[in-house]
């Protein structure tokens, strides 16, 4: 941040700026600029990956071991309100940043976060020692790596329906002993052909790249288990990730909200977070309370149920764009600006609330819904995994979205026929891309049903954490027998 923030103080890394709608653009940055510019970026990724691929797990870490029963609320509304902070700080970047940069200029608009990150990192620091630190464990990577290569080297070994008829290696005082039968091929990884050559006096693999052991084995399946369902939060985050045409939209709507005072096109984005925040503080202290109070015990939607449900109003949300597009285009051609793709209509862009509404709610169910779901459902040594696999759905997303806009504007805007992604939204079909996304959508929750159906129960159970339907729990008396705090002594 700080270099970021160095480029719009040293004048030979400014880059002069060009019209917001010019097509044309003159002022081109010099390979130096660039390179300086992309080393900023560079670098922020490398922090943003360290800080996000950890910090999900390493907070729940914090809370107690995971498969403790009288803690298996508490775990849900830590990533409820984990998204709800991580949601709160966008927030405030998107309001109170974009309003200083926009009045101040971007030397104190970047100063901010410079200065943001200074206060955050000697916070983390200073609260270092009060932290629960768990051991660090070989890479997940390269023990999936010994089972493929492993079951490969062993592939012409034939596996009978017995488990019992074969020798498994497992871990000193792990519970899995015998891998499990989803996967079979995987399960010859873990076979022992010769105890005196594949083993050593201590138990261990003589070569870790022919024998593995069945955690290692169950790991890897458990991975491969979750893709399905994974892969349906993609299309999810696809519709997240058309903040740049939403930003064009918001552009030429009416965003007065006095005769002063008008919303920034930037900052639309923060009601999606707004209702994502409101949605998950609602289902966390008032929804599930109220429901638990009339049943008589303690309810929660299931996980399934709730990715489901966010996946089916996300779909139902592009649906609702699509319909406000629509008329903000009709009454653009009415007022006569349709060639004009900077003219702002008389329509009032609070319009597109009610999709952000929608949105929002999609993702306080399915985005936290996904995040609980792959901690819990993968095992204790893959936590790290598992809080980053949303990551990578999102990064995902974005290749796909960036994937249907390229092929929408090759199919459609031939033959000197305007595309439905116009750079003159006036001129295209924006309608037309929303309403393909909201199909998707609703394919998309056809085939989630299909995913769901096919994992089958999930450990926490179908009707959400609670302690009469939670699979596969060790005794809350075992939790306080445990000093030392090791993931992989640990088997759900």
């Amino acid at each position: 941040m700080v270099l970021l923030w160095l480029t719009t103080i040293i004048p030979g890394a400014t880059v002069p700026s060009c019209a917001q709608f010019s097509s044309i653009c003159n002022n081109d940055a010099t390979t130096p600029q660039l390179l300086f510019l992309y080393f900023c970026l560079g670098l922020m990724s490398i922090g943003a990956g360290g800080i996000r691929s950890c910090s999900l797990a390493f907070g729940a870490d914090q809370l107690s071991k995971r498969d403790s029963l009288k803690h298996a609320g508490i775990l849900e509304s830590f990533f409820s309100w984990y998204y709800v902070i991580s949601s709160a700080s966008v927030f405030i970047s998107m309001t109170c940043v974009v309003y200083i940069q926009e009045a101040m200029g971007w030397k104190v608009g970047f100063g901010v976060p410079v200065v943001l990150m200074i206060l955050s990192t000697l916070s983390f620091f200073l609260a270092s020692p009060i932290y629960v630190k768990p051991k660090a464990k070989a890479s997940w990577l390269i023990g999936f790596a010994r089972v493929l290569v492993a079951s490969f080297r062993k592939r012409r070994i034939e596996l009978s329906s017995l488990d019992t008829d074969e020798l498994y290696h497992h871990r000193k005082g792990s519970a899995l002993v015998v891998p499990s039968e989803r996967i079979r091929f995987l399960n010859k990884a873990c076979v022992i052909k010769n105890p005196e050559e594949d083993l050593m006096p201590d138990g261990r693999a003589s070569d870790p790249w022919s024998l593995c052991t069945v955690d290692q084995v169950e790991e890897l399946k458990a991975l491969i288990k979750v893709i399905p369902i994974w892969s349906t939060g993609v299309l999810v985050s696809v519709n997240v990730c058309q903040n740049s045409f939403l930003l064009l939209q918001a552009s030429t709507m009416n965003r007065h909200i006095t005769s002063k005072f008008e919303i920034p096109a930037g900052s639309f984005y923060a009601f999606l977070l707004l209702s994502a925040t409101m949605w998950i503080a609602l289902y966390d202290r008032v929804i599930i309370p109220l429901a638990s109070k009339i049943t008589g015990k303690p309810t929660r939607l299931g996980l399934k149920q709730k990715i489901g449900i966010g996946i089916l109003v996300s779909a139902a949300s592009m649906a609702v764009l699509a319909i406000i597009e629509r008329v903000r285009r009709e009454i653009a051609i009415r007022e006569g600006i349709s060639d004009i793709p900077d003219a702002v209509t008389h329509m009032s862009a609070m319009w597109l609330l009610p999709f952000y509404f929608l949105l929002g709610f999609s993702e306080a169910m399915n985005g936290v819904g996904l995040n609980e779901f792959f901690y819990t459902e993968l095992p204790k040594s893959m936590s790290s995994v598992a809080s980053n696999l949303f990551s990578i759905g999102l990064s995902a997303a974005s290749l796909v979205a960036s994937f249907i806009v390229s092929n929408v504007r090759g199919f459609i805007g031939e033959a000197n026929q305007e595309s439905w992604v116009s750079s003159n939204i006036n001129k295209g079909h924006y309608d037309y891309y929303y309403w393909l996304l909201s199909s998707l959508g609703f394919a998309n929750f056809i085939y989630y049903l299909a995913c769901s159906k096919a994992y089958g129960p999930c450990k926490g159970g179908q009707r959400g954490i609670t302690g009469d339907v939670r699979e596969g729990l060790i005794d809350d008396d075992d939790d306080d027998d445990d000093d030392d705090y090791d993931y992989d002594d640990d088997v759900v």
